[in-house]
């Protein structure tokens, strides 16, 4: 049932360009790769990332950028190949459980075999 309902969720940010960010709410794209972040204020619940396509070895990590300066928040994951359809992708999500972030700090996803990178502003 779990995954009945996340890839629909994930098809649904992928087709939608992009979203303005609303506090910690965000939803960005950026060439093949596609970030969901969700949370209230500064605070962060969940992010949420995924790739076009299927692939062996993919990973994605979340890292942070804050005046110019950029810090790892999590290590390398290991993606899911997901199905829907015709769409193929890979997804990863991480519960950072209300995770608290400085106004203005960018919240951004790598996958180690794409070259986007699309990031979110946590704000007020």
């Amino acid at each position: 049932m779990r995954h009945r309902l996340i890839a629909p969720t994930v098809l649904a940010l992928t087709l939608a360009c992009t979203a303005a960010p609303a506090h910690a709410d965000a939803t960005k794209t950026d060439d093949r790769v596609g970030l969901s972040v969700r949370g209230h204020g500064l605070s962060v619940q969940r992010a949420a990332g995924w790739m076009d396509g299927h692939g062996t070895g993919v990973r994605a990590r979340l890292y942070t950028v804050y005046q110019g300066d950029r810090t790892d928040l999590t290590r390398w994951k290991d993606a899911t190949p997901r199905t829907v359809g015709i769409q193929r992708f890979s997804a990863v999500d991480w519960n950072l459980n209300g995770r608290r972030f400085r106004h203005g700090t960018w919240l951004c996803i790598q996958f180690n075999q794409a070259d986007g990178t699309p990031c979110a502003q946590i704000h007020r």
